[in-house]
């Protein structure tokens, strides 16, 4: 059956609950059949709207982060005076330089501390969040505009980085772009407080358009070239950016056929104006909540290509506010299409977050949950490179898939991969809510339900009956213990990886 590539809504009776669970599912994290009843029973033009103006439900409770803003600090005069004459004498500053190199250990130590505690705490917040698009856009920002903390080094930088994409998630993509050039953590992750009149460094500049605005050919390397003048002297001291005048390049640029005194901010514009930035922007927006595509086959697919390029023009006519367009998509006959519902793999991070909210399941240890995630692929704020994740079947291999297993178990359960023996006291979970409410528990209502609850994709008739044998194995009784039974088999399954 053809996909349908229609941006228009579908109609109030058209949204049941596989429909409220496939918008929990793409637009967050998954929910509780509690939760799905509800958005149900709202209808699609409120449920979307709850969801993608997500401003005004509160985050009182959740945890700000414990973060010291000065771990990493630029050296003050008098230590750079000590470390000059340092350099100078090599021989009766011995002592000195020992002393800085113990001093740098320190930073470097309690930095790479401060930095675990921030993953486990965008962790819970994930986990915890009443606005799950919310952080479900800042990681999509987080992959777009990719830089991580092995080059950055410095925890604090990366934390507001997050902050920023969490700032702008479903606001101006033009402001969010306007301000990546401003932020410590880019311009150091890219070398651009290297960026001198003198000797232009272009790192920013090429992701800029190749990865961040335009995509592969649609500027030229004297673009590059160009817009790297226009970057000199955006920098940062400390913690803030700071503009250096003497270091930036007045003379006249031209970029992408422009020509003036362009600056940083400029260059931004001008990308911002380019008919392939609409079309770049939301590719990644279809990728991240419609479907694994790479931009090669989001050009040559007719169905993909044509919904993005409806999803263009829409954020074109927004001035590339991305509310509205979420909520046109969201809303959608294309994104409710049954070709679309379970095609996509779970990231880690909606394995282990939508797990943990669908199931209710105990916290667990978040150390880890955030090794295992990392395993699996996402290191939250430490990306493989600037290109950010690849997604899609990229995260699934024999290895991840063992993870991932083992993952849900120890949610479930709270058995670790290394435990010899099963004790009752792990379990310390009880999955009855997931049952309540059904007018009767045969083994086959129980099984449907859950299965409708937290699989995507209609499960082959074998594994079916496999689940209601277990339950008729067990007298028909709907137990606590027979539940969790079932929670691990269904999580094991293939088609608990897709959402």
């Amino acid at each position: 059956m053809a996909t349908n590539t229609s941006l228009d809504p579908i109609g109030p009776k058209e949204f049941g609950e596989i429909q409220a669970r496939h918008l929990l599912n793409r637009a967050g994290f998954g929910g509780t059949p509690a939760q799905i009843r509800a958005l149900t029973g709202m209808g699609v033009k409120r449920a979307v709207d709850q969801i993608v103006d997500y401003q005004s439900l509160p985050t009182t409770d959740l945890s700000d982060a414990a973060v010291d803003p000065d771990i990493v600090k630029p050296p003050t005069a008098e230590q750079r005076r000590m470390m000059q004459q340092a350099r100078r004498d090599n021989s009766d500053n011995e002592e000195l330089r020992r002393q800085f190199q113990s001093m740098r250990r320190v930073t470097q130590r309690t930095d790479r501390q401060q930095y675990r505690e921030l993953k486990r705490w965008w962790l819970a917040r994930m986990i915890a969040t009443p606005r799950p698009l919310e952080e479900k856009l800042t990681l999509l920002w987080h992959s777009h505009f990719a830089s991580n903390y092995r080059t950055v080094r410095d925890s604090y930088l990366m934390f507001k980085q997050n902050e920023l994409f969490r700032h702008h998630a479903q606001g101006s993509f033009a402001d969010l772009a306007g301000d990546i050039v401003h932020d410590p953590a880019m311009i150091r992750f890219l070398d651009n407080h290297n960026n001198h009149r003198r000797k232009p460094n272009e790192n920013l500049a090429r992701e800029l358009m190749e990865l961040f605005t335009l995509g592969e050919g649609n500027y030229t390397e004297k673009d590059i070239q160009e817009g790297a003048r226009a970057l000199t002297g955006f920098t940062f001291r400390d913690n803030d950016f700071q503009f250096v005048e003497r270091m930036h390049d007045r003379r006249k640029k031209t970029i992408l056929g422009q020509t003036g005194d362009l600056d940083g901010n400029d260059f931004v514009r001008i990308l911002l104006n380019q008919k392939a930035c609409p079309r770049f922007i939301s590719f990644k927006i279809y990728r991240h909540f419609v479907a694994d595509v790479d931009d090669d086959q989001s050009q040559k697919d007719a169905v993909t290509s044509e919904a993005i390029r409806k999803i263009a023009g829409l954020l074109v006519r927004s001035r590339y506010e991305l509310g509205p367009v979420l909520k046109r998509l969201f809303r959608s006959r294309h994104f409710y299409d049954p070709n679309v519902i379970g095609n996509k793999i779970k990231s880690p991070a909606q394995l282990v977050v939508g797990t943990v909210r669908m199931l209710n399941t105990p916290l667990r240890d978040l150390n880890t949950l955030a090794e295992s995630m990392a395993l699996m692929g996402q290191n939250l704020l430490d990306p493989p490179s600037v290109a950010g994740w690849s997604g899609g079947r990229s995260w699934i291999n024999t290895s991840t898939l063992f993870i991932r297993q083992n993952l849900c178990t120890y949610l479930i359960t709270g058995k670790r991969t290394g435990d010899r023996a099963w004790r009752r006291n792990q379990v310390a979970y009880d999955p009855m809510f997931l049952v309540e409410g059904l007018p009767a528990r045969s083994p086959e209502m129980v099984v449907d339900h859950l299965l409708t609850t937290l699989i995507a994709r209609p499960v082959p008739s074998p594994q079916r009956d496999e689940l209601v044998a277990l339950i008729k194995q067990r007298r028909g009784i709907v137990t606590t213990d027979t539940v969790i039974a079932l929670l691990l088999l269904i999580t094991a399954m293939p088609e608990y990886q897709l959402c």
